[in-house]
């Protein structure tokens, strides 16, 4: 069923097109993931929904109600929509007691009740309750600025990037907790992030945004296998695009002859590949000679993988392509190598190619 519809929704800010025609359906209980640049109109989306900006032009409709066009639109504090921030945005004066329980109409045993219950459903130890925000971790202040947001029960969640001031290993539990959380409970949830790989592993559905519109809205498995254009392609991971020329399903293009997912299409186009298809093997080692043959032209240790740049053929001058390998594979810039590629490149039908 559909819960949150989003139609044609425009904003402008002076000169500056923040929002330029947005549609997108959220089913009840499902988790959408908006992800963009930095200024692509993600945060101005979110502001919408919540209620804390109108739209110049479009619906926003919330479980069969209308919240805002251009000439009306119901205040945010009676939308029934729970927000969290980037930093969490918790009062630095106020006890987690008093940060969780702000804004809960009951009595004080009901209050505590509840409070106790969400310290529970986040995770975290009933003992911080008597403590300031600026004692906890910054994991444990995003998991109370969640309780803080569940305590009213609302029926749709915001995440404005709120694991990004987190460090890797931090963030990912975090997200995991929260994620957990939201789940069990049932929320609707809308994430605005610039992390790809946060968004791909948070979401049931991917919004890739750019310039202010969407450029592609789909399952985090269709936007990553088959995204619509090179720079959507790009934005959502490491990709190896090359120029094709496309009959019969099979595409002749730098790297040898490889198997589309167009089989109708002819003629000349772009095709992608992603780095879990593409295997480097020095040459004169096990398993090399079968594919391509290319030259190590730059290599840069990154632990548990290496940065290189590999030209194609013996032309220096010829095509290349940047690609994440293990660095189990100890090679050096000059070593020739072997590029094995496995299943299916993906087709980009794009004017002009």
């Amino acid at each position: 069923m559909t819960f949150l519809t989003l139609t044609s929704l425009r904003k402008q800010y002076g000169s500056v097109a923040a929002l330029d025609g947005i549609d997108l359906s959220v089913t009840a209980g499902s988790r959408t993931a908006i992800v963009g640049p930095s200024g692509c109109g993600k945060t101005t989306l979110l502001r919408l929904v919540a209620g804390f900006d109108a739209p110049d032009e479009g619906r926003i409709v919330f479980a069969g109600q209308q919240l805002a066009d251009a000439r009306s639109q119901v205040p945010a504090h009676k939308r029934g929509i729970g927000i969290v921030a980037q930093d969490g945005c918790l009062f630095p004066h106020l006890t987690i007691r008093q940060n969780i329980g702000f804004g809960l109409e009951a009595e004080a045993s009901v209050k505590n009740d509840r409070i106790a219950q969400l310290m529970d459903m986040v995770g975290l130890d009933p003992a911080m309750l008597a403590r300031k925000p600026d004692q906890l971790s910054g994991g444990q202040q995003q998991r109370v600025a969640l309780a803080r947001a569940l305590a009213r029960k609302p029926r749709l969640m915001l995440l404005d990037e709120p694991f990004s001031a987190l460090d890797t290993g931090l963030r990912a539990a975090t997200r995991k907790a929260v994620t957990d959380v939201l789940t069990a409970a049932g929320i609707t949830t809308l994430l605005v992030t610039h992390d790809q790989g946060e968004a791909l592993a948070f979401a049931d559905q991917v919004a890739v945004m750019r310039a202010g519109k969407f450029a592609q809205v789909g399952s985090p498995r269709e936007v990553y296998s088959r995204p619509v254009d090179a720079a959507t392609a790009a934005f959502l991971g490491e990709a190896i695009v090359l120029p094709a020329d496309v009959a019969n399903g099979r595409a002749d293009s730098p790297l040898g002859v490889l198997p589309v997912d167009d089989i109708a299409y002819r003629g000349k186009a772009q095709i992608m590949l992603r780095p879990e298809q593409v295997t480097v093997t020095r040459n004169g080692v096990q398993g090399g000679g079968e594919g391509a043959v290319g030259t190590i032209a730059e290599i840069n240790f990154c632990g548990p993988t290496s940065d290189v740049r590999i030209t194609l053929g013996g032309d220096p001058q010829g095509f290349s392509f940047r690609l994440d390998i293990p660095s189990r594979e100890t090679l050096v810039a000059g070593d020739r190598v072997t590029i094995g590629v496995a299943g299916t490149a993906h087709l980009f039908r794009q004017p002009g190619f």
